[in-house]
């Protein structure tokens, strides 16, 4: 009987103890969080520190804690439970700040919408006038893009959501994090315009944008007014309508919240400094390419300013081929035809526009301007050859390294936070082998609000033999959608000596019409050419990103509106 018990007393205790070792497993199993990590203390030891622009430290130390910067500089104690990054003459600096991107932003699905009925007076989502949108709603810190665009240094981007005229509420994030939540910064940091028209419906001309633009700014002034005055006094006022669409213009009006706008080129940059003019906003005029011209009208009017690191195409140099001199001409040599006039005139203009658009951040920092930059339109591993480009076109080092940190922490009000390497700021920090410039520098680590990202080197893939770089050479086919409806026509693209020709046709007149000022810039083309319309003679400029075989994109037709293209190239035969 004794034994009998005991037995049963020694199962219980074993079926017991198998529990209490099951336990923290079957816990584990319910809540699979990670781990936090071990320490959030580093030390980056014998590193060139550039605090600044004008600012460095040879050899010291940085040391990180709790995602924020706690010391800088020589003989620093190092904490016991940090983990040492040995930089070993490496070079850090202020994580770059990005004025105006989708970095992190998800485009919406599109979806199949039916007709507007009613053209002139569209729904507002359908005319791109959605000012109460929030971008947070479209944030994702596993998209691509964060990771692209922290690889080369930058920590921190004004991000917006996509769309036109008004597309919506911009947001400062953190390029890192694990949840929406957690990369936003600042939420609702400006209101987000582009001078786009609509498809199809009002308002699709720039004079339509801009009439409906004002139209919008005084109803939200006038609303806001008299909800003002019934809050004052609400007896024998009848009460006021919510309405999202013109509350969101309330900051603004108020000067609490600027206005970003999107101007690439320099009339967009003319009309948007009209509407401001006209209407009193705070204005902030991002991926600006052409704005070499207005220096000093940007200097005047305060608009906070981010140029574009999109450069066009630098024409390719043989260094190989010594400068031969040219060879006096026979008496037999044949005279320049028209054509090699009009490809050398060209040739003059394209090297000219090149060289506009590469010292443009030189001449605004020589004006006193400051700036910062902004990557909308920029491909991401093309940026730092176009920072090196701009330096070599006259942008000191130090001015570029300002324009990534100190001067768009300023513009977007984050000096207190970033924009430097100093005690208390934010851990945002960017470690390179070389000086950030140097053309064979690697970005090693980045550190966004404390947490490390290391890089690994990425080896390129071998191309296979016979693989070539996609041409724009040859025939394409195109449709576009217009006022008159669906145009279709053929592109056709001659290339001689890196120089573009050709002619494009079209549906509503059967003409050839010969294209002009063609610019291929990586995958997006660009080109202009005149249309006859009943009005008189019409510039169209066309803007289109390449993939393989197809395109897409947009036909501007000046005050007539912005059209959606889409086209593929023709098989050869």
């Amino acid at each position: 009987m004794n034994r009998l018990y005991y037995m049963l007393i020694r199962k219980r205790a074993v079926q017991v103890l198998a529990l209490l070792l099951a336990w923290p497993a079957l816990l584990f199993a319910q809540d699979e969080k990670p781990l936090a990590p071990v320490t959030r203390t580093y030390a980056i030891t014998n590193v060139n520190i550039i605090q600044g622009p004008g600012r460095k430290i040879d050899m010291g130390t940085v040391v990180v804690k709790d995602g924020l910067i706690q010391s800088v500089g020589k003989g620093i104690a190092i904490p016991p439970e940090a983990i040492v990054i040995k930089a070993d003459s490496m070079y850090v600096y202020a994580g770059f700040i990005d004025g105006l991107s989708r970095t992190g932003v998800m485009k919406p699905k599109e979806e199949n919408k039916d007709k507007v009925k009613e053209p002139g007076n569209p729904p507002p989502d359908r005319a791109g006038i959605n000012p109460q949108v929030d971008v947070r709603g479209f944030l994702s810190p596993d998209d691509k893009s964060v990771e692209e665009l922290r690889s080369i240094g930058f920590t921190t981007a004004q991000v917006v959501p996509y769309g036109n005229l008004l597309a919506g509420q911009a947001s400062i994030v953190l390029l890192g994090g694990t949840s929406a939540d957690g990369m936003v910064l600042a939420s609702k940091s400006a209101l987000y315009s582009e001078l786009t028209g609509a498809s199809n419906m009002y308002p699709a001309t720039i004079i339509g944008v801009m009439a409906k633009w004002r139209e919008l700014y005084k109803q939200a002034a006038q609303a806001k007014s008299y909800e003002s005055l019934y809050a004052s006094n609400r007896a024998g006022l009848e009460r006021p309508t919510s309405d999202r669409i013109l509350e969101a213009f309330y900051p603004v009006i108020d000067q609490r919240q600027p206005v970003l706008f999107k101007g690439e080129r320099l009339l967009d940059a003319h009309r948007i400094f009209t509407l401001k003019n006209d209407l009193g906003f705070s204005l902030m005029l991002a991926d600006l390419k052409e704005g070499w011209p207005i220096v000093s009208k940007v200097k005047a009017s305060g608009a906070k300013v981010f140029l574009s690191l999109d450069l066009p195409e630098e024409k390719k140099k043989d260094g190989d081929k010594k400068e031969e001199k040219k060879p006096e001409p026979k008496k037999d040599d044949k005279p320049k035809t028209e054509f090699d006039v009009e490809k050398e005139g060209l040739e003059k203009r394209k090297a000219e526009a090149i060289a506009n658009y590469t010292s443009q951040a030189a001449n605004y920092n020589k004006a006193g301007v400051a700036f910062g930059f902004s990557t909308m339109s920029a491909k991401t591993k093309d940026i730092p050859a176009n920072l090196r480009r701009m330096i070599a076109a006259g942008l000191t080092e130090d001015a570029a390294l300002a324009a990534l940190t100190t001067s768009p922490a300023q513009l977007l009000g984050l000096s207190d936070r970033m924009g430097t390497v100093d005690n208390g700021k934010m851990a945002n920090l960017v470690i390179t082998e070389k000086s950030y410039f140097h053309e064979k520098s690697k970005v090693k680590y980045v550190f966004v609000d404390g947490v490390m990202y290391k890089l690994e080197e990425k080896k390129e893939p071998k191309k296979e033999e016979g693989e070539t770089k996609t041409s724009i050479k040859g025939s394409w086919s195109y449709s576009t959608d217009s006022p008159q409806g669906t145009v279709t026509g053929k592109i056709t693209l001659n290339e001689e000596g890196g120089v573009y020709s050709g002619k494009i046709s079209n549906s509503l007149n059967n003409i050839d019409s010969n294209i002009k000022n063609v610019v291929l810039s990586g995958s997006e083309l660009s080109f202009s050419f005149g249309f006859e319309s009943p009005d008189g003679l019409l510039t169209i400029d066309v803007k289109v990103n390449i993939d393989g075989g197809t395109f897409s994109g947009t036909m501007a037709a000046g005050d007539a509106g912005t059209f959606p293209v889409k086209g593929t190239k023709d098989p050869k035969f």
